[in-house]
């Protein structure tokens, strides 16, 4: 029993330390502000017997350093409950242990600290997963609601939601000219259409007036010259008689 005694005095004193330093180190690790943001690892949990083997950890570079102090801040206990033995597990993993004797070894020296048995420790897990879950239905609420498919009564119009009305309104607008438009093209496309047959009987008016003026003048011209034939030639009775 003297390794379950090192091992709970070891807990006791990872506690310790834990609850001394630990706010300390939750403020030391928010960067100033314009300073360069290091690559966030998340830290994947030791595979249990029989599991396959853990994909590698991915490297969240996109994930917004805000985004991880707020899960950090939620993931916060009181160094008594599930996360507090996470952190122990992730401890002893250090050392080589896995699997079931990295788990049970873990739950005995948290235990011999904190006093909780397993159903406490299982249950403090299942709360820390309900406030993920509410704090991502939160999240996603307020999402919905900045880009627009939802409305929070008395919640003022976000950016995006601007935009959508702004969008809407040209829409609209567009919408309008374009009715407008095909408005005015029908009635240019009467007015040509108009225009063309005023042309045209224009151009008949015209053709039949050159028609009748050059009939008239043809008879005219054949009236004359028979007149001027007939009654003022050299054989005309009238030019005899009035020698």
């Amino acid at each position: 029993m003297a390794i379950l005694d090192n091992l709970a005095k070891a807990a006791k004193d990872f506690f310790i330390e834990d609850d001394a330093q630990g706010p300390a180190k939750a403020e030391a690790a928010r960067p100033l502000p314009g300073a360069a943001q290091p690559p966030y690892t998340p830290a994947v949990p030791p595979t249990p017997a029989g599991a396959g083997t853990p994909a590698a950890p991915t490297t969240v570079t996109q994930a917004e350093q805000r985004h991880l102090d707020h899960i950090q801040s939620l993931l916060a206990g009181d160094g008594k409950d599930f996360m507090a033995y996470t952190k122990m597990v992730k401890s002893m993993s250090a050392s080589g242990l896995s699997g079931p004797v990295l788990y049970q070894t873990a739950f005995n020296a948290f235990a011999a600290v904190t006093g909780l048995d397993l159903a406490t420790l299982l249950a403090s897990a299942e709360q820390f997963e309900q406030k993920l879950v509410a704090d991502r239905n939160k999240v996603l609420e307020r999402h919905r609601e900045k880009i627009g498919e939802i409305q929070i009564p008395k919640a003022p119009p976000g950016p995006i939601v601007q935009l959508l009305q702004q969008e809407k309104q040209l829409q609209a607008d567009l919408a309008e000219l374009t009715r407008q438009l095909e408005l005015k093209s029908q009635q240019l496309l009467a007015a040509q259409q108009h225009l063309q047959e005023e042309r045209q009987k224009a151009g008949a008016a015209l053709a039949s007036y050159e028609l009748a003026n050059a009939t008239a003048a043809t008879e005219l011209q054949a009236h004359r010259q028979a007149t001027q034939s007939f009654l003022a030639g050299p054989t005309s009775p009238f030019t005899t008689s009035t020698k």
